[in-house]
């Protein structure tokens, strides 16, 4: 690999909601501007060739990639279930208010209840760029959730804080990784 395109999804229906989702199955989709979201980030990578889309088992993160790369049938696209957005068992269905108030009473080690860490999450999703880093094809896209993008992106940076300096990660929009800087995360979320 040469280059990721690495986005996170368009806005979700949950995401209107202002509920979280950690299970796949029960995704609700893209909301209209999610849609909308999507179509920008086809014209934002419409002059880049695109090998291989990586996306992750949520429908979000389909709808968002099939929309990106609307008209480019020849690319194929695989999913990778570790880059699925963060197990958060019986906060499943809960307010993003309730979710932020479990987060900060806790540490990254500690796993949501009847989910995983923040820390386990981290290491999947590093487990899930080293696979990239081998893959043969020269760019990828990958579509999947704001705690991969922004993980990412900070460790990326050097970052001892993956939550942190960057923390809102924009919808549908693709932030750039070599495989230095890809390189340089996936050994930082491996740890």
């Amino acid at each position: 690999m040469r280059l990721l395109l690495l986005a996170r999804h368009g806005q979700s229906l949950f995401n209107v909601d202002k509920v979280v989702n950690g299970d796949p199955v029960i995704d609700r989709g893209l909301s209209p501007l999610g849609i909308d979201e999507a179509r920008r980030l086809h014209g934002q990578i419409a002059g880049v060739s695109i090998d291989l889309c990586v996306v992750s088992e949520f429908p979000r993160a389909q709808e968002t990639a099939r929309i990106a790369l609307e008209g480019r049938t020849d690319i194929p696209v695989e999913v990778d279930r570790d880059l699925n957005d963060i197990r958060i068992g019986e906060l499943e269905g809960r307010t993003l208010d309730e979710y932020r108030a479990w987060k900060k009473a806790h540490d990254h080690g500690d796993p949501f209840p009847g989910g995983e860490s923040l820390d386990d999450a981290a290491y999947r999703y590093g487990a899930a760029y080293e696979r990239l880093l081998l893959r043969a094809e020269d760019t990828i896209l990958c579509v999947c959730h704001e705690i991969p993008v922004r993980y990412a992106i900070n460790a990326a940076d050097g970052s001892a804080d993956l939550d942190w300096p960057i923390h809102a990660i924009a919808n549908a929009t693709p932030y750039v990784f070599d495989a230095a800087g890809l390189g340089r995360a996936a050994r930082r979320l491996a740890t």
